[in-house]
């Protein structure tokens, strides 16, 4: 297929920073395709900062569709914002009847999305949603409509600035780490509770965890703040801390680009860690890495319970457990994830235990 010509091109991903985050390599292979392009973005206010110096976006467009663009005035002024940018192409991996109204209303002519949206009556391009393999690959086939198609491993990337360095690098000091070599970064909160492993499995293992020697990093955002110094508090060690609350999304990436490995469920910062290069460990409880949503890293590792009939339970996970016994995560030990975060680091660099 001949390659058309592009010069005004916009992605729609309004979903989470994670999804935002897998979305990226369809954003740069595009670049890589169309230099000269300006590929603009559309993202939930949240996100937005996680995009910054990203040279593959032109724009990014803020749509907040839970404030004050989510009644119908909100929404047509969005309409009339992206109208005006008179796009050329529309690629909408969210699924959302939103998302593809918006693109149509807006005039793009052409909007290419999945067979699976709730919207895939208004595209002029229907790609299949394939269930069986990664997110990153499955938004990348939305380009093989224009005739691109990738045979290589494209990773996220993401870029903090000078000042989200610094930012970072006075974190560190202030807390006396002066090796980063030494830097465990976990992160254990989720929006969805099914997601979470339990606080008290978590306490077990940042203990585990300091008796190698390692400090640790509790990472998170505003609503994950409680959590981690509850985890931190539990501890009393001078060699665990918590930057929950305290740090963007971009700032946040760069702290777990610091950290030797990254401990998370299956939430937003092990796709900040892979887009970073730093090898997850990632603890996997009502949803499945089958799902597309595992750590993309070569290396990275995913802990699960196997051969429950009720997991998985949902793509996304829930407020709780529908059967009441939480066996997907109850079933995880802290010593099951050490052992997976240990055989993860190179053993020359895992000091002995003081235990």
């Amino acid at each position: 297929m001949q390659q058309i010509e592009l010069n005004k091109i916009l992605v729609v991903q309004t979903a989470y920073a994670g999804d935002v985050v897998l979305t990226l390599p369809l954003v740069q292979v595009l670049k890589k395709y169309y230099p000269s392009a300006a590929i603009d973005i559309l993202v939930i206010p949240r996100v937005a900062d996680l995009l910054t110096n990203h040279p593959a976006i032109n724009e990014v467009l803020i749509f907040d569709k839970q404030g004050k663009d989510s009644g119908i005035a909100g929404f047509l002024r969005q309409v009339k914002i992206v109208r005006g940018k008179k796009y050329d192409i529309a690629f909408v991996p969210h699924r959302s009847l939103r998302s593809a109204v918006l693109v149509r209303l807006a005039g793009i002519k052409r909007r290419i999305g999945f067979d699976k949206s709730s919207g895939r009556f208004l595209y002029t391009d229907v790609v299949h949603y394939q269930n069986t393999i990664h997110e990153i690959n499955r938004n990348l086939l939305l380009l093989v409509k224009i005739g691109i198609e990738t045979n290589h491993r494209e990773y996220p990337k993401l870029y903090p600035s000078f000042h989200d360095r610094k930012r970072i690098g006075l974190f560190l000091s202030d807390h006396g780490i002066q090796h980063a070599n030494s830097l465990i970064g976990v992160a254990p909160g989720s929006v969805w509770n099914t997601k979470r492993w339990l606080k008290e499995r978590f306490i077990e293992l940042v203990r585990k965890l300091t008796t190698y020697d390692y400090r640790v990093v509790l990472i998170g955002g505003k609503d994950d703040e409680s959590l981690c110094c509850e985890i931190r508090d539990a501890i009393l060690s001078k060699h665990v801390y918590s930057a929950a609350g305290k740090l963007t999304l971009l700032q946040s990436a760069e702290l777990i680009q610091r950290c030797k490995i990254l401990i998370s469920n299956d939430s937003a910062p092990m796709h900040l860690a892979v887009a970073v290069g730093t090898r997850v460990v990632a603890i996997f409880g009502a949803t499945a890495p089958e799902f597309g949503f595992a750590p993309y890293g070569e290396n990275d590792i995913v802990v699960e319970t196997k051969g429950l009939s009720c997991r998985p339970c949902s793509i996304h996970g829930g407020d709780k457990c529908p059967t009441g016994t939480f066996d997907c995560m109850k079933r995880i030990s802290s010593d099951d994830v050490l052992k997976k975060v240990l055989q993860l680091l190179e053993p020359s660099s895992v000091p002995s235990s003081k235990q």
